[in-house]
């Protein structure tokens, strides 16, 4: 299974809804920093999706959660 560009903005979107930046800083939340560093891996390499297999269990695990969110 893979996970689309628009998919990822979509689950950014959600963390970012859900737990906003906090701090002078604005430092995001861990799981809005998870999918961003996958989000800037994808634009990079033009990637329009990417198997979820490729990612690691805590960026895995906080899509899934979005995506049980989605239902």
């Amino acid at each position: 299974m893979d996970i689309t560009l628009p998919e990822l903005e979509q689950a950014i979107n959600y963390w970012r809804a859900l737990r906003p930046s906090t701090g002078e800083e604005r430092a995001l939340s861990p799981e809005v920093d998870l999918l961003a560093t996958v989000y800037a891996i994808m634009i990079f390499n033009r990637s329009r999706s990417l198997p979820l297999d490729s990612l690691d269990a805590p960026t895995r695990q906080v899509l899934e959660n979005w995506r049980a969110q989605q239902g």
